[in-house]
């Protein structure tokens, strides 16, 4: 009997290795290639320290267009895809090789903003770029994150990283303020947010988004469930800057180093949005009665507020600011009718976010370039802009235009794509939805094309008409954004549609 026993135990621990999980080392190469980057920028610092501070810059620009080339392959290899690991924790797909993507070049578009503006500021601190690969590893982790705990993971080293990079110009009061007002109410968000996780986990026995949403599907603990959601929901609220929650986003912006002002805005606000998309559309997939209600008074208050407040800012990164909470409110409304097809939802908002990306980036970009000369950020220090950089004015036009939605640049197609969601499904909620967007939206045209009317046909504050110099990195990153914004909203239509057709990679 012992002998049996004995055998049996021997039996199972010589096939124990043989029944491991192989991991697919191919799905995680981005992530991997990522890690290699921060370590290699780590021992860089340490061994060359002041010496090779200068190529830092570079250093992470190329770490982070590296991993692109796993991710093209992978998009290559799309029959095999999707592709599951960690017991289905973490999953690989178009969905995912999209957003990975989106993160690595808004990285590498912000690193670009970034070399001119620290060198010359004199914050040559290699951690900062530490910093930034660490936080992009975060948002490209969360592109494939399908659990609770690596999804909190990912989504708090996107924001500790933030809480730091805000705060960087340590002599600077207002970078200081922006830094612990930002970390404050991060805090507070992660913890509401942790809660709500807390009680899913708690009701479904389970972290996996999937699990979660089989025992929304067949469970009868509904008002739970319905505390959950909400606390969850709130919690990412926080983190996209939706309103009432947005009170962070104009200090924090208008505080923070200009190209973390860009990385916040954009990077950090999308990987919000992802987890929000994964959590919404996977877990409470059963759930729209409770979560559309919610999503469609978020969206509307969002765009709403964001504009209003919008048009009464003199500062233009306070501007910014605001109409970013007002862009926050037209990614969420797709989320207010995902019921019917959730795929369908989350394929606008990732449309959105593309868009987003490359036009609030170059807008960004405009300002810093501008306020090398003018060493203001105010919006009448655009004034006569034309006159002496007209090439910076056509393009900061394209980019107001976009933001607007005036066709033919990009920001019409994103905005159409939230329109027809919102139209397409037959739900008067969505039609008035719609509405509101169609008003915020001439709302919004009034004080984007009061910046053009700035920049084209008042004077210049001190008759200056010098000519701005535009250093090698932000005239590329200028190029970069401006090229993306123009071809989405016309020649490359298609392509992006079915790039972020997610049908086969959602429920």
């Amino acid at each position: 009997m012992i002998h049996l026993v004995a055998g049996g135990a021997l039996a199972q621990i010589e096939q124990a290795p043989f029944d491991r999980p192989v991991i697919d080392w191919h799905a995680v190469a981005p992530e991997l290639l990522l890690l290699a980057v921060g370590a290699l920028i780590t021992i860089v610092d340490l061994v060359g320290l002041e010496r090779v501070r200068r190529i830092i810059p570079t250093l992470t620009g190329l770490g982070l267009l590296i991993p692109m080339i796993p991710l093209l392959t992978l998009w290559d290899q799309s029959e095999d895809l999707p592709r599951s690991l960690f017991d289905d924790a973490y999953v690989v797909d178009r969905y995912s090789l999209v957003l990975k993507g989106l993160f690595l070049l808004s990285g590498y578009v912000i690193v670009l903003l970034s070399t001119n503006y620290m060198s010359e500021g004199d914050y040559y601190d290699s951690e900062y770029y530490q910093l930034i690969s660490a936080s992009i590893l975060g948002m490209v982790v969360m592109s494939s994150a399908r659990d609770l705990v690596s999804i909190f993971v990912a989504l708090e080293l996107v924001s500790i990283t933030a809480y730091l990079l805000a705060a960087w110009r340590k002599r600077d009061l207002k970078s200081n303020e922006a830094g612990l007002k930002y970390m404050l109410m991060g805090v507070f968000a992660s913890a509401i947010l942790l809660y709500g996780m807390s009680l899913l986990y708690g009701v479904s026995g389970s972290t996996k988004l999937s699990d979660i949403a089989t025992a929304m599907a067949t469970g009868e603990s509904k008002p739970i469930f319905t505390l959950a959601m909400v606390f969850t929901v709130i919690g990412f609220g926080f983190k996209v800057s939706a309103v009432p929650f947005h009170t962070w986003a104009p200090d924090t912006y208008e505080g923070a180093p200009t190209p973390l002002t860009a990385f916040l805005a954009v990077a950090s606000k999308a990987a919000g949005f992802v987890a929000l998309v994964s959590v919404v559309t996977v877990a409470f997939a059963s759930q729209p009665d409770v979560v559309e209600p919610l999503m469609w008074v978020l969206a509307a208050a969002t765009m709403t507020v964001g504009n209003l407040i919008a048009i009464r800012q003199t500062n233009i990164v306070r501007m910014l600011a605001y109409s970013g909470v007002a862009q926050a409110g037209y990614m969420l409304a797709p989320l207010a009718v995902y019921g019917d097809k959730p795929a369908r939802a989350a394929s606008a908002i990732v449309t959105y976010l593309v868009v987003y990306a490359a036009m609030n980036l170059g807008a960004f970009a405009v300002v810093i370039i501008a306020a090398r000369k003018t060493r203001s950020g105010e919006i009448s220090s655009f004034g006569g802009l034309f006159h002496y950089a007209p090439g910076l004015t056509l393009a900061m036009t394209v980019f107001l235009f976009s933001l607007a939605g005036i066709p033919p640049v990009g920001g019409w197609w994103a905005k159409f794509e939230v329109f027809r969601v919102l139209t397409t499904g037959g739900s008067s909620a969505g039609i008035a939805l719609a509405v509101v967007a169609a008003v915020n939206s001439v709302i919004a045209a009034f004080y984007y094309l009061a910046i053009a009317k700035q920049m084209w046909f008042m004077p210049a504050p001190d008759g200056d008409h010098s000519p701005v110099v535009v250093p090698p990195a932000l005239m590329a990153a200028l190029v970069l954004t401006l090229l993306v914004t123009l071809v989405t909203g016309s020649v490359l239509i298609g392509p992006l549609a079915d790039m972020t057709d997610f049908s086969a990679a959602l429920p």
